[in-house]
């Protein structure tokens, strides 16, 4: 059985340069999901919400190895972010932030087998917030992105440029939630080396 490796099959998508931004045609995409609001470094919702992601992403690549013969490597950790104020990324304000922590999975990947994998894992250990774990689709289309080396606390700059430049130049606005796919595992990294891809779905300018 040949296991399905999703950042090998979109190397697009998980393997942009640095240097400049670069637009993508993100197809359709179908994801683990759980929702929260606040300072990913503070919130107790968010150390909540990886608690339960990661254990359902396991129960359902098992699950899919003994039901459909197949296999698959369970793809980084992702999030969409948002604010009403997109200047609050640049600022680094992130009391404000509405998040969506994401693991992205095969196309052949059901909300059932979620729901049935949220079940079990929900059955085996008490995880505040699993129950909101669900599957969810992503139609992000076209988007600036780009490879962002360092500390997380260092991306202000780098998006302050695409906000008020690269975008502005290209008569781009925003066409959805500001997107990261976080590469390293933070535990293990320095942060001057960490890799996270950073994009952000845009559309060409009315008028």
């Amino acid at each position: 059985m040949e296991k399905f490796d999703l950042q090998r099959s979109y190397p697009e998508l998980y393997s942009p340069r640095t240097g400049d931004f670069t637009l993508v045609d993100v197809p359709i995409m179908h994801y683990l999901a759980v929702d929260g609001h606040g300072d990913p470094n503070t919130s107790a919702e968010y150390g909540h919400a990886l608690e339960c992601l990661y254990p359902v992403a396991y129960s359902v690549k098992f699950a899919s190895k003994r039901g459909l013969d197949a296999d698959f490597k369970v793809g980084p950790l992702e999030g969409l972010w948002r604010a009403e104020d997109p200047d609050a990324f640049i600022s680094g304000d992130k009391s404000t932030w509405d998040w969506t922590l994401l693991i992205a999975q095969p196309e052949w990947i059901t909300s059932d087998m979620v729901d049935t994998a949220v079940a079990s894992v929900a059955a085996k250990k008490e995880l505040p917030g699993v129950e909101r774990v669900r599957l969810q689709t992503l139609t992000e289309g076209l988007a600036a992105q780009i490879l962002f080396v360092g500390p997380y606390d260092d991306e202000g700059p780098v998006l302050a440029r695409l906000h008020s430049t690269w975008m502005p130049e290209r008569r781009l606005t925003f066409n959805g939630d500001h997107h990261e796919v976080y590469l390293s595992d933070p535990r293990r990294t320095a942060p001057e080396k960490l890799r996270t891809v950073l994009r952000q779905p845009v559309r060409p300018e009315i008028g």
